[in-house]
């Protein structure tokens, strides 16, 4: 399945919810869920938002999960199918594997706006773990690890924007940052209350035991 490339505003729309996609955007008054608070399509204006199915529920939760950390469909699977084979509850080893990606921990650091931006970092070889580069966005990170700007990368406008403004966003408990070094650090495993997103993550465990 090829990734979309369209509007990602619609994703949010469909949700009729804030998934914070577009980084600073989504804080401010441009915010499509804030100017057009209607499901997407030519006629989404004129559409009612009907009770749902719990089937429906439960999808609507994958979706948005999905959405939130940026996978395709098989890329979910594949990270399902590993929380469901670690020790504890599904719902919460799904979330920690997420928020382990680097995308994701290079976009709780600070050092992008976005999960799609810190993608793009990732890619392009602007980051480091524990002092060796890594371009692959769904490497996991464990505790220890160092994550850090590549020193030729440290000039990078975007970056260096992002992290200006890393403390309204905050950086959450379970990582360090080191704002003069641009070097963040992992001193424990993310918890589902760590991730703070809105959404039930078992309903997402019963979709898949269907």
């Amino acid at each position: 399945m090829a990734r979309y490339t369209g509007s990602i505003c619609r994703y949010c729309r469909r949700e009729s919810i804030k998934l914070f996609l577009k980084g600073t955007r989504c804080l401010t008054d441009k915010c499509a869920v804030e100017r057009r608070n209607y499901i997407p399509g030519q006629h989404g204006q004129k559409k009612t938002r009907r009770r749902i199915s719990e089937y429906s529920r439960q999808l609507r939760e994958k979706q948005k999960l999905k959405r939130i950390y940026g996978l395709l469909e098989r890329q979910f699977v594949f990270t399902f199918e590993k929380a469901e084979r670690l020790k504890g509850m599904t719902g919460d080893n799904l979330v920690s594997l997420l928020e382990r990606r680097l995308d994701n921990v290079t976009y709780r650091l600070g050092l992008a706006t976005s999960r799609k931006a810190a993608r793009q970092l990732v890619n392009h070889g602007h980051i480091m773990v524990n002092s060796k580069k890594v371009d692959i966005p769904s490497f996991l990170v464990k505790t220890d690890d160092v994550i850090e700007v590549r020193l030729r990368s440290r000039e990078n406008v975007a970056i260096k924007a992002s992290v200006e403004s890393v403390e309204s966003r905050g950086i959450p408990p379970w990582l360090e940052w080191d704002h003069t070094h641009l070097k963040g650090a992992v001193r424990g495993l993310p918890t589902k209350e760590d991730a703070a997103i809105p959404v039930d993550e078992q309903l997402v465990v019963v979709l898949y035991s269907r």
